[in-house]
Parts: C-alpha cells; sequence; structure tokens
C-alpha cells in the first residue's frame, strides 16, 4: 500500500501494534504475532523472566529480527513505580523504548493523568522514547506531547472490556487537534470491524491485547485483525462519501443513453 507508520523517526509498515499477555501458550501467541502483521509487540516488564536464562521466557518466543519489542509498565500504580520499571526495562533488554502505563485505579484500569505527565517528563529527560496510554483527554495529550512524549495512546474503551469504540467523539477531537506525533487507539478494541471503525476515524495506528488472546480462534482473529486495520486506513484515505438523509440515485437520470 505504500503506507507506513512512523514513531519517533522508526518506520512501520503495519499499523496494528500487538500484546503478548493471556494467550493460551507461548506458541498460539508466536502464530498469532506471525499472521497478524505486525513489526511491533509489548511486553509487560513485571511479568516476564528476564533475570533466569535457564527458564523458559516469553522473550524467546518473539524474535528480535522480525518485532520491535516495545517493553511496557503494566501493573504500575505511580509514577516512581512506572520509572522503576523502565529503568529495568531499558537495562535488560537495552532498549530505551517504554509503553507507559500509570494506572489510577484498580477495576477500571483507567490512567492516573498526573502520575503519567510525571513520568513522562522524567523518563524523556532519561534518554527515553516514551508511549504513554491515557484517557481520551484532549489536554492531557497535549500536555504529554509538550513533555516529549513520541505518540500518544488512548483508550477506546476499558482495557480488555472488548466494548470497541465507545468514545468516536473524543477520537475525532483528539484527531483534530494531535498532529505532532501519532495518534494511536489502545484498548477496547474486540473485534475486526471495531478495528476498522477505529481507522476509519483517521488514528495512526492500533495496540490490542485481549480481543485476539481472548478470541476463540486467537490465529483466525489476528488475521482479521490485519485486514481490518489495513481496510479501516484504506477506506480513510479514499475518504468517504457525504452522509444524506434520503436517498440520491445511483445512475444518472439526466442525459442520453448512446
Amino acid at each position: 500500500m505504500g503506507d507506513s507508520l512512523t514513531i519517533a523517526g522508526r518506520e512501520f509498515h503495519s499499523r496494528l501494534i500487538l500484546g503478548s499477555g493471556k494467550y493460551e501458550s507461548f506458541e498460539l501467541m508466536k502464530r498469532s504475532l506471525e499472521v497478524s502483521g505486525t513489526e511491533m509487540v509489548t511486553v509487560a516488564v513485571r511479568r516476564v523472566n528476564l533475570t533466569d536464562k535457564s527458564k523458559e521466557s516469553l522473550l524467546d518466543f518473539i524474535d528480535p529480527a522480525k518485532y520491535h519489542i516495545l517493553p511496557n509498565t503494566a501493573g504500575c500504580y505511580s509514577a516512581e513505580e512506572a520509572i522503576r520499571t523502565a529503568m529495568l526495562a531499558r537495562e535488560a533488554l537495552d532498549n530505551n523504548w517504554i509503553k507507559l502505563e500509570v494506572l489510577g485505579d484498580e477495576r477500571t484500569l483507567f490512567p492516573d493523568n498526573q502520575g503519567l505527565l510525571e513520568a513522562t517528563t522524567v523518563l524523556v529527560k532519561e534518554g527515553f522514547i516514551v508511549l504513554p496510554y491515557l484517557n481520551d483527554d484532549l489536554i492531557v495529550a497535549r500536555r504529554l506531547v509538550d513533555a516529549g512524549a513520541a505518540a500518544v495512546m488512548p483508550l477506546a474503551a476499558p482495557i480488555g472490556s472488548g466494548l470497541g469504540i465507545q468514545n468516536f467523539t473524543t477520537l475525532r477531537i483528539l484527531r483534530e487537534e494531535i498532529r505532532e506525533v501519532p495518534l494511536i487507539v489502545d484498548a477496547g478494541v474486540g473485534t475486526a470491524s471495531d478495528a476498522t471503525l477505529a481507522m476509519e476515524l483517521g488514528v495512526d495506528g492500533i495496540l490490542m491485547n485481549t480481543g485476539i488472546a481472548g478470541a476463540r480462534d486467537a490465529v483466525a482473529m489476528a488475521q482479521a485483525m490485519n485486514y481490518a486495520v489495513k481496510a479501516g486506513r484504506l477506506a480513510y484515505e479514499a475518504g468517504r462519501i457525504q452522509k444524506k438523509l434520503y436517498a440520491s440515485a445511483s445512475s444518472p437520470v439526466t442525459g442520453t443513453i448512446e
């Protein structure tokens, strides 16, 4: 398609980013990544064995020659905790990219905006490429961009809910206002149509995990998401027709037929 996603100067030919958790097995995750077409995979630092090389690890099933590994700070509930986790990831993986999560509530897993901004500011100064997960809040998104975030990743619905896009209006506003860095929908996508609708809004990419890992057939769903993201992006670039209340004939009613 000749279309790519660029984050912090790095080009990705897929606009689909996948998580690595919740799969029934590492082998199932590996097959799902392969058919999804993704080039970037998030890994929860706090849930991965980074020290004992004698034991099987999630990272054994993610080929760094094929996928850019994006460590994340899932499970962190303070800026300090998230910063420490990011530092550990950089030391262990020799990787200065971080998907930044600072959660504020255990039930909803909604972000703590103040902590998120604080951690972003510190980590950017420490040389990290920071991709923060945030509420669909324009003001917070602007502040994160000003703090040096390499992308902003608003939720479409609560993490793992599979509810699909619940906030079309705010995502449209974010798309209109945030142009300096990529806008990536993170959380809430449940099926292929959700991914297509998000991409048709003009977002630059989608990050998902549960929608694939929790599907009855994860590999088939990964392939569906691959097609859905491409279709949604292509439809956005093509430009949909204007919506009208009444019918409009698809064949001309004037002129002559030769």
